[in-house]
């Protein structure tokens, strides 16, 4: 697109965030279901140090104790069993290790904590076999 010349009022296609939005928006149009999936969480703040993400997220009113879960992948946080059956998905920035992981609540906003994938560093030598 850079390269090629566009008539006089189209310069705005070279913009990615234009294009971005306006192909979500006439998703949102065609699919109102799924619309919710597409759009990244607002109720999610993340805050990110060099060996942890942190992650805030509201729980809304009537949130019973025992029916939240808290599933935590690489690269997604799940919470499930919020009001009216309903679970919010959390992209994160950066891949974490599931295991290292923390959650509590205060104040009704859960604070999770995981431990981002550090790149390996170490380096292994490797015997080699002549023949």
């Amino acid at each position: 697109m850079e390269g090629q010349k566009l008539p006089r009022g189209f310069d705005v296609l070279r913009e990615p965030d234009w294009v971005e939005h306006f192909v979500r928006k006439m998703m949102t149009k065609a699919l109102p279901d799924i619309a919710g999936h597409m759009s990244a969480t607002t109720s999610a703040a993340i805050s990110e140090s060099k060996q942890f993400l942190g992650v805030k997220f509201k729980l809304p009113d009537g949130c019973k104790r025992d029916d939240i879960r808290l599933l935590i992948r690489e690269d997604m946080i799940r919470i499930e069993g919020l009001p009216g059956g309903k679970h919010e998905l959390i992209k994160l920035p950066k891949l974490v290790q599931p295991r290292l992981s923390r959650a509590t609540v205060k104040a009704g906003v859960l604070h999770v904590k995981v431990r981002k994938r550090m790149r390996g560093r170490k380096v292994n030598e490797c015997p080699i076999n002549w023949v």
